[in-house]
């Protein structure tokens, strides 16, 4: 396996969570990433704990030389005015250098082989775009006994079907899909960019629990049916370019397979 990877990592006031989710990209078995986090003004204490990890060695470094290197593959960015996730991800991307691309939000986790096995995955496979499964976890950590998967393959019309990739999960070659940046909308960022990428390249899963998503209050999956709507209206009109009743009529049939995905795609034990 080959290729650096670069993780791009927006910021907002998770000055609770971050060293967590800085930590978990640290402890990857696959050892060519780089980290790009891209603060968006936080108002805590989010940016001295991203010093404060960056500075510390990790329990597993043995050598001064090593603690360098890390600290030297993270590279820590801070928007100019509170622009939102989609301005502070098009803002990592445009910094990104690697050939692989990978995203990770500053409160979620990897487990510690997440990169090693989706590369492995996709090289092996002859595959460009792919994502995991992942369990839900609570503010404090704690598993919520929910795993969330998806379809084995997804084309074109299965992604504008449904979000079905989880956006700590996805990877993809930026070799083949190209640079990629979104409209700047304040939610479905992320879906906005697996509607881009996936005209580029199918999305293939790899069927193991390699995420940890930390389900917190205020999460665009607590919201009310009629915020979904909205949001998911404004990403295909918007975002998309699409005229009102085509994005109406698919704002309908994303509600209809997020039902579908509760029965076929999230286990609960």
């Amino acid at each position: 396996m080959s290729g650096l990877v670069s993780v791009i990592m927006p910021s907002y006031n998770t000055g609770r969570f971050i060293a967590e989710s800085i930590r978990s990209v640290m402890a990857q078995t696959y050892s060519d990433w780089e980290l790009i986090i891209v603060d968006d003004c936080s108002t805590d204490d989010t940016m001295n704990v991203i010093q404060s990890v960056i500075s510390a060695v990790p329990s597993s470094v043995v050598l001064r030389s090593e603690a360098k290197d890390f600290a030297s593959r993270i590279r820590v960015l801070q928007n100019a005015t509170n622009s939102g996730a989609a301005v502070s991800r098009n803002r990592a991307l445009r910094e990104a250098r690697g050939k692989y691309i990978a995203f990770l939000d500053s409160d979620d986790l990897w487990a510690p082989d997440k990169l090693e096995k989706q590369i492995r995955f996709m090289e092996e496979n002859g595959y460009d775009f792919t994502y995991t499964k992942y369990s839900e976890i609570d503010e404090d950590g704690s598993a919520l006994g929910v795993t969330v998967g998806g379809p084995a393959h997804i084309g074109k019309t299965g992604m504008y079907n449904y979000c079905w990739p989880g956006c700590l999960t996805v990877m993809y070659n930026r070799e083949v899909v190209g640079d990629i940046q979104i409209a700047d909308i304040k939610k479905n960022n992320d879906y906005a960019m697996w509607l881009k990428i996936i005209r580029k390249a199918k999305c293939h899963l790899l069927p193991e629990v390699l995420a940890s998503y930390r389900k917190r209050r205020g999460s665009i999956s607590n919201h009310s049916y009629m915020a979904l709507i909205k949001w998911h209206y404004k990403l295909y009109r918007e975002a998309e370019g699409m005229n009102p009743v085509s994005s109406l009529w698919i704002t309908v049939r994303n509600l209809f397979f997020g039902v579908m995905k509760k029965f076929l795609y999230v286990g609960r034990s």
